[in-house]
């Protein structure tokens, strides 16, 4: 990845970040409205550039299946790959099955533990 594209990136972002506060007064006129749904479009279309040199194809199709069931999964995987990338930690292609260690790694850090408890209703007739 060069440099240029990099800083791209990141200005991009940050304007994204600061462009959020104001996101919450519902006056905003439609130009800037437009202006920030052009923005929002073009760094998803970044985004997917970004990933296209990142992942093999393999592993975009597997990647892409996992964001029909769980989005915000898929969403999360795909930071820690453009975040791996940015910082150097990539080197060549991520293969499907680079990408299936990963998963399994995000999967171990949260699992969440699931625990039922059953109790009983106490009837007056029951002698306990």
């Amino acid at each position: 990845m060069a440099d240029p594209e990099l800083e791209a990136i990141r200005q991009r972002r940050m304007q994204e970040l600061m462009a959020q506060p104001g996101m919450g007064s519902g006056g905003q006129d439609p130009e800037k409205q437009k202006a920030q749904e052009e923005a929002k479009m073009e760094a998803e279309e970044q985004r997917q550039l970004m990933l296209t040199r990142i992942l093999t194809p393999e592993a975009r199709a597997r990647l892409a299946r996992i964001a029909l069931v769980k989005p915000d999964k898929a969403r999360g995987v795909e930071d820690v790959i453009l975040r791996a990338a940015q910082m150097g930690q990539i080197v060549e292609k991520v293969s499907e099955e680079r990408l299936i260690s990963l998963l399994e790694q995000i999967n171990t850090q949260t699992t969440k533990e699931t625990k039922v408890t059953i109790k009983r209703r106490q009837s007056v007739l029951d002698d306990e």
